[in-house]
């Protein structure tokens, strides 16, 4: 039986995803840890998974980060996230996988590691003899430099024709040596006080420090790179399996015949409504459409006074919900947009922090959807984007293109037979 140990930086939208892999293994009868942040202990244990508790210099509460002091937005934001949320506690990471493995007389057979858990990339400076495979499970959009791809953090999608590798020349250039070489110092710091060398691979490439990346994408929705450097394999996203749940009263009118469109901040990004839900309800108030709205936990009288044609609930049952969806109106969370692409649902995404961005050009790329290109669309900037969405075929062609993309994808199978061919000792094909 193979012992699979995850580990997950504590979020939401990065455990779920990896509590769904942990789930299906276990069900294979396999041996599965989970290390991760102490809030999650529950629903790690419910996939019938060991619980292994991040120390404390690693764990955080990420229901708390939109409370911390403002900070600034764009590029210098995404650098404070990345030294706060992922940098920082890349040392505890660590020495608690160091424990479980290197340091271990029974270690896992691979660690199957979020790509944000800086941690792995620390341990993977050992002697490959010396530590188990570490494989990366693509729960954000593929951050991996490339000559073909503009640098991850500015959002920007290839161009078509000759300029796009001078171009992406000049922005890797100024990301590396200008925007986020702090941060790489850092890095380098951390990573030579444990190996005696600087990690050798840019802060966005750590991915090829590893043995593999495992993305739980389709090709449709990731830019091409030619130069990995990397195996990479697309397994479609993860979703866990779901079970319906309490209908509200209303259920009936999304059958009714108006396009029914749903707007979300999701889980987590959701305690100022101004930035999105309540742009959307007034932008289609008067619009033939059913608007659905789901505050993630939040109460729904926060919304204050609705329009006739809004319908609001705390929680929906998902898996009934989109596939009666006409436009999915989100923030960018990467796990969302992959749910709504699964049905085929066309998206509309207005997303301006951690990695939301990236998310939304690649909705615009893909050709699924509209990116706003903010985190806060005006009532007429979504009005013309919802009209544009349900009134344009290619937007729901594209849709229904990945969503066949992902019903082929392997899933959780990709991953093991990765596993397995590095287990043999396989060299898996780079890209």
């Amino acid at each position: 039986m193979p012992h699979y140990l995850l580990a997950s930086v504590p979020i939401h939208g990065h455990v779920t995803p990896l509590l769904a892999i942990a789930a299906d293994l276990a069900g294979r009868g396999d041996r599965v840890s989970f290390l991760t942040g102490q809030r999650f202990a529950d629903a790690v244990t419910a996939t019938g998974a060991e619980f292994l508790p991040l120390p404390a210099a690693a764990d955080y509460d990420d229901r708390l980060l939109s409370a911390r002091e403002p900070g600034p937005g764009g590029i210098a934001g995404l650098r404070r996230d990345i030294t706060d949320t992922f940098l920082k506690p890349a040392r505890a990471q660590y020495d608690a996988l160091h424990a479980r493995t290197v340091a271990s007389s029974a270690p896992p057979d691979v660690v199957i590691a979020d790509p944000t858990f800086m941690g792995a990339a620390l341990l993977a400076g050992h002697d490959r003899e010396l530590r188990p495979p570490i494989v990366s499970a693509g729960v954000v959009p593929l951050p991996l430099s490339s000559t073909a791809v503009p640098p991850f953090g500015l959002a920007m999608a290839p161009l078509r024709g000759p300029l796009n590798g001078p171009r992406n020349a000049v922005l890797h250039t100024l990301v590396r040596r200008v925007l986020f070489a702090p941060v790489q110092r850092d890095l380098d710091a951390m990573f030579r006080e444990l190996h005696g060398r600087p990690v050798g691979a840019f802060l966005f490439d750590l991915q090829r420090t590893l043995d593999a990346v495992v993305q739980l994408s389709v090709p449709g929705f990731e830019y091409p790179r030619p130069d990995a450097g990397v195996p990479i394999r697309f397994a479609g996203p993860i979703i866990p399996a779901t079970r319906g749940g309490e209908l509200p009263p209303w259920w009936d009118e999304l059958d009714a015949g108006r396009p029914v469109v749903l707007v979300t901040q999701g889980t987590i990004a959701n305690t100022d409504h101004t930035e999105l839900i309540r742009p959307t309800i007034d932008a289609l108030a008067d619009e033939d459409a059913l608007v659905v709205v789901t505050t993630g936990g939040r109460p729904v009288a926060e919304l204050g006074a609705l329009p006739g044609n809004v319908r609001a609930a705390q929680f929906l049952p998902y898996d009934l919900l989109f596939p009666r969806l006409a436009v999915f109106v989100t923030n960018g969370g990467y796990g969302g947009v992959h749910y709504a692409l699964a049905h085929g649902v066309p998206l509309v995404v207005a997303g301006a922090t951690e990695d939301k961005p990236e998310v939304a050009a690649r909705v615009a790329w893909s050709g699924t959807g509209i990116d706003l290109r903010t985190g806060r669309p005006t009532p007429a900037a979504l009005r013309r984007a919802v009209r544009a969405v349900l009134g344009t075929p290619r937007y729901r062609q594209a849709a229904a293109r990945l969503a066949g993309e992902i019903e082929a994808a392997g899933g959780v199978d990709e991953l093991v037979a990765v596993v397995a061919a590095l287990g043999r000792g396989e060299r898996l094909p780079i890209g």
